[in-house]
């Protein structure tokens, strides 16, 4: 029989050793309790998105008592003198989001593709909103090559309301994590779809960004009965336990053409009957998007 006192709930705040956990009855902050502590952890041991089994303290706070399992975590490396600390930006996203602009500024397809290998090694559902569609003649000539491979676009604008609706759809219900380079119309957006919600998550955005030695607080927001969490960190997201022979397998493009290769070990450069190369010849593979896997395994992006 469960105690009245115990709960199950979402993080939905981290700053500073406090958590602040949605119950559905309410919200309590919280701290770790003393067993969690045990031994040194090298990564976050409650994060941002965890879900979390909580006592109630007579004093009104809370005890986080266990972290369920993750089903994936958005994860930062940071060197310390004991070791790499893996810190957890966001723990079981139901979506990534990526906000990129069509122009002003140019869109940044090498970052994107970036962060779509990020996405696919952690197994998270990826939506690709390409904004400011009103700067340019047709938007499908510059991400309509996501959508050919299997990735859902949303093509938006604030000056004309285009998409909006439909990216409103795609935020109910869900746990998203947002991310896209500075000014591509991100917090305008988010206040198109909710009054306030984007001035919100850009305060939070700069508070993440002002440096390690900073205060830094993580936190999500209520949106149509999900939640938006703002995670600028993905940038400086490594590809850390990932091999160079293993990259192929986060291109959709690439994956299912490499068992088709000659050789088992094909870094699909150079090597003859390579149908990743034969498949890039016949233009069934976009260019830039094999350009990009290029300097990904090779390190040079």
């Amino acid at each position: 029989m469960v105690s009245d006192n115990s709960k199950k709930g979402l993080i939905i705040k981290a700053q500073s050793g406090f958590f602040w956990v949605e119950t559905g009855e309410g919200i309590i902050v919280c701290q770790l309790r003393g067993k969690l502590k045990r031994g040194r952890a090298m990564g976050d041991i409650a994060a941002l998105g965890d879900r979390v089994h909580i006592t109630l303290l007579e004093d009104g706070s809370g005890a986080l008592e266990e972290v369920e399992e993750r089903k994936q975590a958005l994860v930062r490396l940071d060197p310390r003198p004991q070791g790499v600390y893996q810190q957890v930006l966001l723990a079981n996203a139901d979506q990534a989001v990526f906000v990129f602009a069509c122009a002003n500024p140019s869109p940044r397809l090498k970052m994107l593709d970036r962060f779509l290998v990020i996405a696919e090694k952690q197994k998270i559902p990826v939506v690709i909103v390409a904004n400011k569609t009103d700067l340019v003649e047709n938007p499908k000539e510059i991400f309509g090559l996501y959508e050919q491979i299997g990735y859902r676009v949303i093509y938006t604008s604030t000056k004309n309301e285009a998409g909006l609706e439909e990216l409103r759809a795609q935020l109910t219900n869900q746990i998203s994590a947002l991310a896209g380079p500075s000014g591509v119309g991100k917090s305008s957006l988010l206040n198109a779809l909710q009054p306030g919600l984007g001035l919100a998550v850009n305060e939070i955005s700069k508070v993440m960004n002002k440096g390690r030695h900073t205060t830094v607080i993580r936190q999500m927001f209520p949106f149509e009965g999900g939640y938006v969490a703002d995670t600028p960190g993905w940038k400086s997201l490594a590809l850390w336990d990932t091999e160079p022979e293993e990259l192929d397998a986060y291109f959709p493009e690439l994956r299912d053409l490499v068992p088709h290769c000659q050789f088992s070990d094909c870094t699909h450069q150079h090597e003859p009957g390579c149908a990743v190369l034969a498949a890039l010849k016949d233009g069934t593979i976009h260019p830039e998007r094999y350009d990009s896997y290029v300097k990904l395994r090779t390190g040079k992006e």
